[in-house]
């Protein structure tokens, strides 16, 4: 018996040389213990904290023996909401497996054959993948460049849709540059999705670590889906939590095609409530952390002719380090100082034009390492440079 493999866009997941496959890369980096993890925008700065102790409590009293709610628990939906400041707005939140699972869930309630999609090129390339297999176009904006601020503008959106245009995608701020929205950007946004009876599809994940953030639900309520994830500022990547936020009509369409409805993984759940409750505690001494970390890696890339910061400082806990001018293959610099216990990510992950362009790292992690990262890429630099 045949079967034949789907064709959607571009998949994110490139085997890297010398791997029999993406899940092998992946597992021999994730075991190697003195690897230095900036490839994943992920957060070590969480210490043993309440979080972990209220996990703990959840592990210890067995509670896994029992399924969850199939929506996520109450309290923890609630305490999203006031993080957010939508508790007495008229949108509906459900608990799932992170943003990730989010945003498949909404590409998949509101496109059909005939939808095209906008989106930012750098992004998330996933993203695109998912809303390739419901809408018969993805239209790939590309951003990376000064004229626009390296992001997907109002214009840029007005030049490139049409009638059959259903969703825009806002990542805010953006993977992997770091760009971020104004509010009177956000508003127009809204005026577009309201005027065109179009979806805005808000990806918040790297919210916490801007100087400000607004949010589309707020000026487009029955127009935006928000995706909301505890993978990055609440430092939980591993335990797969994450929300998606709507109006009641759009959210009554993702519980029609959810696949998981015995709920999400209630420890997960115990350490987001903890998370959400002991924000004002923590909050400041990741970003303060994230903030001075880029400093470090300005100062290394500054030492380096022909390298720059597209977009600083980054309004999310990674950016883009543009390597054109000193004709490196980011490829090649992401093998480099992987060889040096550095794991970054080269553009390609992120773009599919301007890939060979920039290397991506995330720098939510100790300050001693990244400044071991900025020691071994200035040095990397010139040796590749040399090629």
């Amino acid at each position: 018996m045949e079967i034949v493999k789907k064709e959607y866009a571009k998949a994110a997941k490139i085997v890297p040389d010398g791997y029999a496959s993406v899940n092998h890369f992946f597992e021999e980096v994730f075991l190697d213990e003195d690897m230095i993890w900036m490839g994943q925008n992920t957060n070590e700065l969480h210490d043993e904290d309440d979080i972990v102790n209220a996990m703990t409590r959840c592990i210890e009293k067995r509670q896994y023996n029992k399924y969850p709610p199939p929506e996520g628990f109450n309290e923890l939906k609630t305490l999203i909401l006031e993080d957010l400041g939508l508790l007495y707005r008229d949108v509906e939140i459900l608990i799932n497996a992170g943003a990730t699972e989010s945003l498949y869930l909404a590409m998949n309630a509101v496109l059909d054959e005939g939808h095209n999609v906008i989106t930012p090129d750098p992004g998330y390339l996933i993203i695109d993948n998912f809303a390739s297999r419901f809408a018969s176009e993805i239209r790939s904006i590309p951003i990376y460049n000064e004229e626009c601020g390296y992001k997907l503008t109002p214009k840029l959106v007005r030049e490139n849709m049409d009638e059959n245009t259903r969703v825009i995608l806002l990542i805010d701020p953006l993977n992997p540059l770091g760009s971020s929205y104004t509010e009177a950007e956000m508003k127009e946004f809204a005026e577009i999705a309201i005027e065109n009876d179009i979806f805005l599809v808000h990806d918040i994940t790297y919210r916490d670590f801007a100087d400000e953030h607004f949010l589309a639900v707020k000026y487009a309520p029955k127009n935006a889906i928000t995706m909301y994830s505890f993978s990055k500022s609440y430092g939980l990547a591993g335990l797969r939590l994450g929300a998606i936020i709507a109006a009641p009509y759009i959210t009554n369409v993702v519980k029609s095609i959810i696949i998981n409805d015995v709920g999400t993984n209630l420890v997960a759940q115990a350490g987001a409530i903890e998370a959400l409750k002991t924000k004002p505690h923590w909050l400041d001494f990741v970003k303060n952390t994230t903030r001075s970390n880029q400093e470090i890696i300005k100062a290394a890339v500054d030492k380096c002719e022909g390298v720059f910061l597209p977009v600083y400082p980054s309004q999310a806990n990674m950016m883009a380090i543009d390597l054109s001018g000193a004709g490196i293959d980011p490829e090649d610099m992401s093998t480099y100082l992987l060889s040096k216990k550095i794991f970054t990510r080269q553009g390609s992950y992120t773009s599919n034009r301007f890939g060979d362009n920039f290397l991506r790292v995330s720098f939510s992690i100790a300050p001693e390492k990244v400044e071991r990262f900025a020691e071994e890429f200035v040095k990397a630099v010139e040796v590749l440079r040399t090629k």
